[in-house]
């Protein structure tokens, strides 16, 4: 089979517009090198590409290799050092080792897992567009990530089939200027943040030219998993665009968040970037309350919001990741004892199809019975209101019981 790379090293190229000269510069192969041995782009180009390595830096027993091989083959292996320095030593159950660290697992071929779990081929009416839902589009700004999650939903995207020519990026931007329903930009890969920022600033200058756009988000694991990204360039681009300007990480378990990253999001907010969190439920990785509560704290303390935590998607060869839906809204349910709702996460579904996120939540145990208010006299001129245990409200004005689940406790908590 062919081996899934997802490397960096070809970036997507952007059109020259007007702006013909800052186009030709940012674009140039030689925009930006790294600059010192700590610098992103030299961290980027050292992360650990093989089983062995990343085995031997761990201190993990050799029994471990053959399967990480097998898996490799399918999806190639990417660990920054930042994320490795994380993982705890010799403890092959470590929460973060199991987001990176290819199985023999990966090689089964079970029903129901399929190569593209969301259907986005059916939407892509560009290369490197992607447009769903009705006001928003995504658009595919790089196709390689710093970091390979083995659980990824795209991990068999065809990425080599959605890297616009100059002409084509030029397309989209028409396709953008043509339709005013769109309001929001989402770029995302890949990891979007694995391009230059000269290259980066040049296109979120070119959408905020477009007048009806309002939001740009960004959906990125890079600060996460290399916090030296978050750099001056970076927030220089982001502080100049007239955008409103939305980051959304992708955090699954607290361990990841070190102070690095902490730091990393303070200079963000410090740009105006609203930050928010995505996760994903993994089987071994965060499928309790307790890694839960301790992921949503420490992202609060990090000045993040969750914001979705989303219902595994049933791609080929992360089978060993998949949690029910029935334990996950289990889940849900037991964390609103434990977190206040502004902390809560959405449980969510991406049925394919569909023009929106589906929340997933519990029915109803039972149809609640409601008192009926009654009015009584407890001091002269003033009226107060009791309840009448025997008095239920009458059927029209009864809640049904779908606007009872657990999506809507969660919205008022």
């Amino acid at each position: 089979m062919r081996m899934i790379t997802r490397t960096p090293a070809s970036l997507h190229t952007i059109p020259h517009t007007s702006h013909e000269s800052r186009a030709s510069e940012a674009f140039s192969s030689a925009a930006e090198a790294p600059s010192a041995p700590n610098d992103w782009r030299a961290q980027l180009r050292d992360v650990i590409r093989s089983p062995q390595a990343l085995l031997e830096r761990l201190g993990l027993e050799r029994e471990w290799l053959p399967g990480a091989r097998d898996g490799h083959e399918l999806f190639s292996i990417r660990v920054p050092e930042a994320y490795a320095s994380r993982i705890r030593h010799d403890d092959p159950d470590d929460p973060l080792l199991r987001q990176v660290l290819p199985l023999d697992a990966e090689t089964d071929v079970l029903d129901g897992y399929v190569t593209d779990p969301l259907e986005e081929a059916e939407h892509t009416p560009l290369p490197g567009l992607i447009h769903k839902y009705t006001n928003r589009v995504l658009l595919m700004a790089s196709g390689g990530c710093a970091i390979n999650c083995r659980y990824c939903f795209r991990r068999h995207f065809p990425y080599e089939d959605h890297q616009p020519s100059r002409a084509q990026w030029q397309d989209i931007l028409d396709y953008l200027r043509a339709d005013e329903r769109i309001h929001e930009v989402i770029l995302s890969g890949g990891d979007p943040l694995v391009s230059p920022d000269k290259r980066l600033a040049w296109l979120v200058e070119s959408l905020g030219e477009i007048p009806h756009l309002k939001r740009l988000r960004i959906h990125t694991r890079l600060p996460v998993v290399i916090p030296d990204r978050v750099n001056d360039e970076l927030l220089g681009w982001l502080g100049a665009t007239r955008l409103q300007k939305v980051l959304v990480i992708h955090t699954n378990h607290a361990n990841e968040l070190d102070d690095a990253v902490a730091a990393a999001m303070t200079r963000l907010k410090s740009a105006g970037v609203t930050l928010l969190n995505q996760g994903v439920i993994l089987r071994g990785v965060n499928d309790s309350v307790e890694v839960q509560t301790a992921l949503a704290e420490r992202l609060f303390e990090c000045g993040v919001l969750p914001y979705y935590l989303h219902a595994f998607d049933p791609v080929q060869g992360a089978a060993h990741f998949a949690v029910s839906d029935e334990e996950a809204c289990n889940l849900m349910e037991a964390l609103l004892e434990h977190l206040p709702g502004f902390l809560m996460p959405r449980l969510v579904r991406e049925v394919p199809g569909r023009r929106s996120k589906t929340p997933l939540s519990k029915p109803p145990l039972s149809k609640p019975t409601l008192s009926k208010p009654t009015v009584s006299k407890t001091h002269p001129g003033v009226d107060a209101a009791t309840t009448d245990p025997s008095a239920s409200s009458p059927a029209g004005d009864e809640r049904e019981p779908s606007s009872l689940n657990l999506t809507g406790i969660i919205a008022s908590a």
